[in-house]
């Protein structure tokens, strides 16, 4: 391939102005024995996020490595299963439908919205019909048959990182900024973003707000020793 050749490739793969982002957050693992599975990656020390019977009815264990973004799901092997929904990648989007309308436009055949309700099998038509975080899906192939599903997520858990809804920002600044304000005055001298930095880490991560104060303290003073 020549330079000219090689700068159209690149050109090409270059996302354009307003493109919608799509996080990989979750990668399912098919395993023969869910429970031997959890034992195995919680002995890696990776956290337990969940272990919860699904929308579809089957069980999901959820795991996040130390400091990593994206996590995976163990979901119980069946040699006998078709494919479905559950299967595949996650990507998290915080607009559905816009992410949808993208994915049209660039020739992609992807799926209607749909939701989980309890006590029924399968998908059901339409978004979650409360609105949830975490509720509404829609699903896309490659030529190959991977799957891919998106799911929507507008405001996250506590411990699964930083929330798309603003006034759950502004409600974790507002806290960190208290916090702060009670460790400034015996603190070694700093600019005020240093610890917000720890203290906000350890806050997305899952830690208490007394945990996160000692955390963002401890990366702060121990930096300066």
């Amino acid at each position: 391939m020549n330079s000219t050749q090689l700068a159209n490739a690149r050109a090409t793969t270059i996302p354009g102005t307003g493109t919608i982002d799509m996080k990989l957050e979750v990668v399912v693992i098919p395993v023969s024995d869910i429970d031997r599975a959890k034992r195995f990656y919680q002995g890696l020390n990776w956290r337990l996020d969940a272990d919860l019977i699904s929308g579809d009815g089957s069980r999901v264990v959820q795991l996040t490595p130390p400091g990593s973004p994206c996590s995976i799901h163990l979901r119980q092997r069946n040699h006998d299963a078709p494919g479905g929904v559950s299967a595949g990648t996650w990507l998290i989007v915080s607009d559905l439908e816009a992410a949808r309308a993208e994915l049209s436009g660039r020739g992609v055949d992807v799926s209607a919205v749909f939701h989980f309700e309890t006590g029924r099998t399968g998908p059901v038509p339409g978004p979650d019909p409360a609105g949830r975080s975490y509720s509404s899906f829609a699903s896309f192939s490659d030529p190959d048959g991977n799957s891919w599903l998106l799911q929507e997520i507008k405001t996250r858990l506590p411990g699964r990182g930083l929330s798309n809804d603003v006034a759950t920002l502004i409600d974790l600044l507002r806290e960190t900024e208290m916090r702060h304000g009670q460790y400034e005055p015996t603190a070694p001298k700093h600019h005020w973003s240093e610890w917000y930095a720890g203290y906000m880490i350890a806050r997305e991560r899952g830690g208490s707000q007394d945990q996160a104060a000692s955390d963002a303290a401890a990366r702060l003073e121990g930096g300066r020793a």
